[in-house]
């Protein structure tokens, strides 16, 4: 793990939280919709979520 500050660990924390929170909502958002357009829209911005969500969980590792 690179060397962080507890700051930027508990930012990090924050962010990766907030990033899995928005994934959860944004597939739910997408399994609750009839509207196909809609429907992509929400399941295209939830992968996105989840993809930033690995990316900073990605720091914790290195």
């Amino acid at each position: 793990m690179p060397n962080l500050s507890q700051i930027e660990l508990q930012d990090l924390r924050h962010l990766i939280g907030s990033q899995d929170t928005n994934y959860q909502k944004l597939t739910n958002y997408a399994n609750s919709c009839v509207d196909p357009q809609i429907k992509q829209m929400f399941t295209k911005s939830a992968q996105d979520c989840l993809n930033t969500k690995q990316k900073l969980m990605s720091f914790l590792c290195e």
